[in-house]
């Protein structure tokens, strides 16, 4: 069996008494941890934190000004080692309790105040998409990908993206597959493919990219070597 904290156990049974269920906070963020070229693309000392994905309209987090592309490294001063530890630090709070995040955005640290859900399940469904033209973009890249349609754009819920039809090279590398959908390069929003190709042509050897896939939206490190 597992331990459980006092402060918590006292918690669920203070909850279990007066609401007949236990009450879990909820931000509304999708999360991913940070590795070593994460850390490197953000221009983070340490590969600590939870990397915020994805912001749900309307949600406790969004209200509060979290962005994609943020690194949450402490909650009310408790430190965020691992992303694993985020959702639990949050479940351990009721709703409405407001809580104090020390997140990094833009190479700098910030303090932002967030009022918590409360955590319910739920289900999202994904939508599909459709083949179109594929154009190469970059050589050292290794990628081959098109623009979403407008339709596509529109059944996704998105303003556009870059649908990835093939990688090899640096985006092999990175993991990038056949269907993911670029959404962002270095916490820069795309929408076309002459964006995608500008962006590449400043950035360094080391960049970030959110992704899309499936139902999850993700950053992934890119080294161009």
């Amino acid at each position: 069996s597992f331990a459980i904290p006092i402060d918590v156990a006292m918690n669920i049974k203070d909850q279990l008494v007066e609401h007949g269920r236990v009450q879990r906070g909820r931000l509304g963020i999708a999360i991913q941890g940070v590795d070593k070229d994460l850390a490197q693309s953000f221009g983070l000392e340490d590969a600590r934190g939870a990397l915020v994905a994805s912001v749900e309209p309307g949600s406790a987090a969004d209200k509060a000004g979290l962005q994609a592309g943020d690194v949450v490294l402490s909650v009310d001063g408790r430190r965020i080692n691992d992303s694993a530890e985020l959702p639990r630090v949050i479940g351990e709070k009721r709703p409405g309790t407001q809580v104090r995040m020390e997140i990094w955005r833009e190479g700098r640290s910030r303090n932002v105040s967030a009022t918590l859900d409360e955590l319910k399940t739920e289900t999202i469904a994904g939508a599909p998409a459709a083949p179109s033209q594929v154009e190469r973009i970059g050589e050292k890249l290794g990628l081959s990908a098109r623009a979403l349609t407008p339709s596509e754009a529109a059944e996704l819920n998105l303003r556009g993206g870059i649908m990835v039809e093939g990688a090899d090279g640096a985006a092999a590398r990175a993991g990038l597959q056949r269907g993911d959908i670029i959404l962002a390069f270095n916490n820069q929003p795309v929408t076309s493919i002459p964006e995608l190709r500008t962006l590449l042509e400043r950035a360094g050897n080391r960049f970030a990219l959110l992704i899309q896939r499936g139902e999850a939206r993700i950053f992934v490190p890119v080294r161009i070597e």
